[in-house]
């Protein structure tokens, strides 16, 4: 009799072992699946824009745009845009777009989260509400009045608008670099001031050195979305001397059409810069952002 119950009591046991087992093996499959499915959604237009750069204008009418070029494989499109002037004036206007606003940010970014963060003064916690209201606003909400700010300065039709506009209106590096200056001892401020270090001398001396991985985080993010953008470009600099690698896809895009072969290839050449710059700093902007997420 006992050994009856025992032998009784072991099946449920392994029954529900196994039934936990196979709802684990089903629970990876949907998993895989899942990721599979997600990565065929973010890799097809990618993928689709790399078959039509390859493809003449005559292949694209005759194939799918799903099908790969398997035939008649071309790199004229390549070299169309290539010999369009207009592309170097593009990377020439990004780079110093991307330069002057990044180097702004940090400065002031670091100086302006020093400040707050280090300093007791009236009315701190309002000016702090309203910094992080900024970020918060639509960018839309705006759109009128900074429009008719930037043309009374007499920025329109300028490279100084969209640094102007990156500079003052995105205010995220902020707060990376207030959440590591919060992690920095104040005692390390105090022993360089007993050294006879003023303010300026401690934030140059012992705070802006310490804060190289948020610097690294912030540089490698307003890079990224700065060459991305294609808004504050197209309405702020309507020159064609003033293209970016954005807007000079818009030449493409409007002015020739039918030129999706060309298109597809200048989207390519474009998405080069960010994407290498993305694919080897991305550990550094995981590891910037987790650094000051947590105080010790």
């Amino acid at each position: 009799m006992k050994a009856a119950s025992a032998s009784a009591t072991v099946r449920p046991v392994r029954s529900s072992r196994h039934s936990i087992k196979r709802r684990a093996a089903i629970s990876n499959v949907l998993k895989v699946l899942i990721g599979i499915g997600i990565c065929l959604a973010v890799l097809a237009p990618l993928l689709l824009t790399i078959f039509a750069s390859l493809k003449s204008r005559g292949a694209i009418a005759r194939t799918s745009p799903l099908l790969p070029p398997l035939e008649d494989i071309t790199f004229d499109n390549y070299r169309t845009v290539f010999s369009n002037d207009k592309l170097y004036i593009g990377f020439q206007n990004t780079f110093l777009i991307v330069l002057v606003s990044v180097l702004c940010n940090v400065l002031l970014g670091t100086v302006t989260a020093y400040c707050v963060e280090r300093f007791q003064f009236m009315f701190k916690k309002l000016v702090i509400g309203l910094f992080f209201l900024g970020m918060m606003v639509p960018t839309f909400v705006t759109e009128i009045a900074r429009f008719g700010l930037i043309s009374d300065l007499g920025l329109y039709n300028t490279l100084g608008a969209p640094i102007v506009i990156y500079v003052a209106t995105d205010l995220m590096q902020l707060y990376i670099y207030r959440q590591h200056i919060g992690k920095v001892p104040v005692s390390l401020d105090e022993s360089a001031m007993l050294e006879g270090c003023g303010h300026f001398g401690v934030f140059w001396r012992i705070i802006f050195p310490l804060l190289r991985p948020a610097t690294a985080t912030v540089v490698i993010i307003k890079v990224v979305n700065i060459i991305n953008d294609m808004y504050i470009p197209y309405l702020y600099m309507p020159n064609n001397k003033l293209k970016t690698l954005t807007t000079f896809l818009m030449m493409y895009s409007a002015s020739q059409r039918g030129a999706w072969q060309y298109l597809s290839a200048a989207v390519i050449i474009v998405l080069i810069p960010t994407t290498v710059i993305y694919v080897f700093t991305q550990k550094y902007i995981i590891s910037g952002l987790a650094a000051g997420a947590v105080k010790e």
